[in-house]
């Protein structure tokens, strides 16, 4: 008997919740890879022009940034540049492609450099307009500035097959995460 008063109690509990109305489903909130870019908040990954690369994947970006490459495929010697400390610029980069705060970067370049694994450290630039002239200068250069900074000087690479305005594109300054982190 108990049994049949369950079933019949789940029964009407589906029939009466299938004739309620239904409230529309809530739109399933973008992932930040899916939503379209804001250009003034991409990073571009600028290189030389003379530069033969139009495309790198985020895992030879990486490698690059982390000096475990150092000469370009033209064997010119690589040469990043960073901006300086404190810029949401440099806290975005440090986050998405070190994976590290300025702490544990600080800690990696010099334990790095003590081994003899980096011999050249990162250039530390105070503005994109310097990034952008030593880009343009050196021919090994890479480095990152917004989107909006970028012009003809330099040439912007596809970081995955995508530029800093296309859909899915992985460099965005999070203006509210970068300003939390300490320097």
């Amino acid at each position: 008997m108990r049994a049949r008063v369950r079933a019949v109690s789940l029964s009407a509990v589906i029939l009466v919740s299938l004739a309620l109305p239904r409230e529309p489903r809530a739109q399933a909130a973008t992932s930040p890879s899916e939503a379209r870019a804001n250009p003034s908040q991409s990073l571009a990954i600028v290189v030389n022009r003379s530069n033969p690369l139009d495309n790198l994947s985020f895992i030879d970006l990486r490698k690059i940034f982390l000096c475990e490459r150092d000469h370009w495929p033209n064997g010119h010697r690589i040469a990043v540049a960073m901006l300086d400390y404190g810029q949401p610029e440099r806290k975005t980069v440090l986050r998405l492609i070190y994976r590290m705060d300025e702490t544990g970067y600080q800690d990696f370049l010099l334990r790095e450099m003590f081994r003899g694994d980096v011999f050249i450290a990162p250039k530390i630039l105070a503005s994109p307009t310097i990034v952008r002239k030593f880009v343009f200068n050196a021919p090994g250069a890479i480095g990152y500035i917004r989107t909006r900074d970028v012009d003809q000087s330099v040439k912007v690479i596809r970081i995955d097959g995508l530029l800093p305005d296309d859909k899915g594109y992985r460099l965005q300054i999070d203006e509210a995460s970068a300003g939390k982190e300490s320097d």
